[in-house]
């Protein structure tokens, strides 16, 4: 069962190590948004040197971060090199996503709920030979063999 959630406010996340931060909900608008963002396409083409042999981790990286920066709208516990908060503009919001554990936590508990939610369509359960697999029978069983066809 999908459970949906029709509040439009924000939340807090814990990232760990201190750091909150406040998200607007994760639409399928800016969900392709992020994806159509100019760093996105370019980091999933083969040929680009950046995607490296690792390009779809590449791009995974940067449309979380391109959904990042979409998405959070303040935080607390990140403050520049000298501990000074700083607001989250999209700069700083890449390098707080740039620390693995703060991409991590932020991927699993924003990013990855929303996606499992879109992969599973249009709310069939996914099977192993289609969506009519599972189904129960609406027809009742037929009472005897019909006859074969005559061969002449």
């Amino acid at each position: 069962m999908i459970r949906l959630n029709a509040t439009n406010k924000p939340r807090t996340i814990s990232l760990g190590y201190g750091v909150e931060v406040t998200v607007e909900p994760l639409t399928s608008a800016v969900f392709a948004a992020a994806r159509n963002d100019p760093a996105v396409p370019a980091l999933a083409d083969p040929d680009n040197p950046e995607a490296g042999g690792e390009g779809r981790e590449v791009v995974t990286v940067a449309l979380v971060k391109a959904i990042a920066i979409r998405t959070i709208t303040d935080w607390n516990g990140v403050g520049d090199a000298d501990g000074n908060p700083v607001e989250p503009t999209a700069d700083w919001v890449g390098m707080l996503l740039d620390q693995w554990q703060f991409y991590e936590a932020f991927n699993a508990k924003f990013v990855a709920p929303f996606l499992l939610m879109r992969q599973e369509g249009n709310g069939s359960a996914p099977l192993p030979t289609g969506t009519s697999e599972g189904a129960q029978d609406t027809a009742k069983a037929a009472k005897e063999s019909a006859p074969a066809v005559p061969e002449s």
